[in-house]
């Protein structure tokens, strides 16, 4: 598969403080690659470089062979992009708007009024075109600022927090366009703080955190990976002293949630035979008994938790 971005050694620092701290990834064309991590973890400056709004201190950046410093109009031209804090010209219309950003990107006028009439009827907003953004509720300017990022029909797609702070509908509109467009061939780069709409839209994710990336793996593999976080539900017919089951070797945490009983281990297989062990010594009968691989929040939690040095 061709590779869409390629990142080597790429820093960024503020001052005393790194934003970026000499991080290497690459994305492959046609995937959707997530890029996650707490408040204050690089994301946006990540994205900041890759869209060429601020230059690295150090490393390169190529988006589809482009060098984002060397050639960064022809980068910028196969670029879609929805910054985290953006806007539509609120004192014009819909249309208008579009008009106007696809004029931006060079889109000759024919081919600018055939999308704009395609992306405002796909995204529910072709019978308010010609009413001014200032009137549109947020869900809507979204939607919109998501059409003037389609207008030129970008290789690549930037999505930084695009669904975030919007109405069930409109989000749930977001993401099913965000992955049309990657099925017609479009790569989107997706940062989020949304874990199920990370793990529900991403082929891989990045996990970055104190500038550093602290893994890099499809969901299903990093939620694999985590070992550790692997767990067992169960309930009883009876009450359960759960500091008796904290001392079964293969037990590495016990938590009691209402009337059922977690139990964090390594080796599921062996804490299963543990507990039948334990309701047949203790007379008792289980009710529930369920294997549960680790959530991507809690792996996520689990990685951004962690200091530095031990990444």
């Amino acid at each position: 598969m061709s590779v869409a971005v390629v990142v080597h050694n790429l820093t960024k620092r503020y001052g005393d403080i790194i934003a970026v701290n000499h991080i290497s990834f690459e994305v492959k064309q046609a995937e959707i690659f997530g890029f996650l991590g707490p408040n204050g973890a690089g994301k946006t400056t990540t994205i900041r470089i890759l869209t060429g709004i601020i230059k690295p201190d150090e490393g390169t950046a190529t988006i589809m062979e482009h060098d984002i410093e060397k050639e960064p109009l022809q980068a910028k031209q196969i670029m879609g992009i929805v910054p985290e804090m953006s806007n539509a010209y609120i004192d014009l219309s819909a249309w208008n708007n579009l008009m106007l950003i696809g004029e931006l990107y060079g889109v000759p006028k024919k081919q600018r009024i055939e999308r704009a009439n395609k992306l405002l009827e796909r995204f529910g907003l072709y019978d308010r075109k010609d009413q001014l953004v200032r009137g549109f509720s947020k869900g809507m300017k979204q939607r919109l600022i998501l059409c003037m990022a389609l207008i030129n029909e970008p290789a690549i797609l930037f999505l930084d927090e695009p669904t975030s702070g919007l109405d069930v509908e409109s989000a749930k509109m977001i993401r099913e366009i965000i992955m049309e467009l990657n099925s017609a061939g479009a790569t989107v780069f997706l940062t989020t703080h949304n874990m199920d709409e990370a793990n529900r839209l991403c082929d891989r994710i990045a996990i970055i955190n104190h500038g550093i990336i602290a893994a890099i793996d499809t969901p299903e593999n990093l939620r694999m990976k985590s070992s550790s976080l692997q767990s067992i539900e169960a309930s009883f017919d009876h009450l359960v002293n759960t500091n008796d089951l904290a001392k079964i070797p293969c037990i590495k945490q016990v938590e009691k949630m209402g009337d059922k009983i977690k139990l964090y281990t390594s080796d599921p297989s062996e804490t299963l035979n543990c507990i039948m062990d334990y309701a047949r010594s203790h007379n008792m009968k289980i009710i529930t008994l369920n294997t549960l691989a680790p959530s991507l929040e809690e792996v996520f939690l689990k990685l951004t938790q962690k200091n530095v040095r031990d990444d």
